[in-house]
């Protein structure tokens, strides 16, 4: 038995957990904070048979993708009073990091 930790952005999630339901997985999915841009994202909770992980891994893999988001860096430094600079930085986000952990046992009440 796997436990598959996926770290997905929220915008991907809705589609990312019908997309695994739809397939049979069962999923639980926490609200979460990513800790770079400070952004909501969806933490999902997945156990899975051995022989299942390479198909979620593709699910996930195919539903949630990276795109590009401009942040703006204010500076602290104004060039008169009252007006900062700001300079627009472009980075990665979305897509998805994944953990896979062994599980030694699993229980359902």
């Amino acid at each position: 038995m796997k436990l598959i930790i996926a770290i997905v952005q929220k915008e991907d999630a809705a589609d990312l957990s019908s997309t695994l339901i739809e397939n049979g997985f069962y999923v639980t999915k926490l609200s979460t904070t990513g800790g770079f841009l400070k952004e909501g994202n969806v933490t999902f909770l997945i156990g899975a048979s051995e022989e299942k992980i390479e198909e979620i891994k593709s699910i996930i893999k195919d539903t949630c993708k990276s795109r590009d988001m401009v942040i703006s860096n204010p500076t602290p430094y104004p060039l008169s009073e009252g007006s900062d600079i700001n300079f627009g930085l472009t980075t990665k986000i979305g897509g998805a990091t994944i953990f896979i952990l062994n599980i030694d046992e699993f229980e359902k009440y």
